[in-house]
């Protein structure tokens, strides 16, 4: 009888030893290591797009390895105990807890279709009208600007004389081209001056603001060009995920009471 039943256990262990072998990934000093951690590290690192080869996954296993000799030589010095480690784990538990909630807030409230396009929407209202292509010569003194006009008016080369005297170290050293952009995007009695001005057609005056005297000349005009909504949908989908995320954090800390 004692024959049948050893002879019984070797086959049970025979049978069941595949299975174990294949539940750990390695068996460090007497304690088995699952193959759930390399698991765990290989969707981690499959999750930021990087394939995960043969060559990789048994760096990853090395990996975990290790990380199990280090653990328990840290429970064999009681590192566990120490208040260092007690707060570093709450902290850590903390973020953990705390990025699971705002994932599991994003699934639940995804950004829609029809959210970007109304967002989209807005943007090409606000966008839509007339861009200008035009070309400014900046300096102190009225005075100087209307000479500065008087030079053009008798053939004098715009871009020369505004590489040469422009307090706009940006735009003079071009020429005084501003490149294309809407009205708006100017200061108040620039953008004015602007909108009255025709294709070719150069200000018969100065224009004063707080940065001195502009001579201005418009050399083109055209529709503004809005970029279509494929080109922006990643650009708005990511801006209202930020703005449903703040929204959401906000609404928690003001239910929240805070003595």
């Amino acid at each position: 009888m004692k024959v049948t039943l050893t002879a019984l256990t070797a086959a049970a262990l025979i049978t069941t030893a595949p299975w174990a072998a294949a539940q750990n990934v390695a068996i460090v000093n007497g304690k088995p290591v699952p193959t759930a951690r390399v698991d765990a590290l290989v969707q981690q690192i499959e999750a930021t797009g990087r394939p995960v080869d043969d060559a990789v996954r048994a760096q990853i296993k090395e990996e975990v390895v290790l990380r199990e000799i280090f653990m328990q030589e840290a429970q064999k010095k009681g590192v566990a105990n120490t208040t260092e480690f007690k707060n570093q784990m709450e902290l850590a538990r903390q973020t953990i807890m705390i990025r699971a909630l705002f994932a599991d807030y994003q699934k639940k409230h995804p950004v829609t279709d029809e959210e970007i396009k109304a967002e989209y929407d807005k943007f090409a209202a606000a966008s839509a009208g007339k861009e200008y292509k035009a070309r400014h010569i900046l300096v102190e003194k009225e005075d100087e600007a209307k000479a500065i006009i008087a030079s053009l008016k008798k053939g004098a080369k715009f871009e020369d004389i505004a590489k040469k005297q422009s307090k706009d170290p940006g735009s003079g050293a071009n020429g005084g081209d501003l490149d294309w952009a809407p009205a708006a995007n100017y200061v108040p009695e620039f953008s004015q001056a602007l909108l009255k001005l025709e294709k070719g057609q150069l200000a018969d005056a100065p224009v004063q603001s707080q940065f001195g005297w502009h001579v201005i000349r418009v050399d083109d005009i055209r529709d503004a060009e809005i970029p279509k909504l494929e080109d922006l949908k990643p650009q708005i989908a990511q801006q209202l995920a930020q703005q449903k995320m703040q929204k959401y954090q906000q609404d928690l800390r003001d239910k929240a009471k805070v003595q």
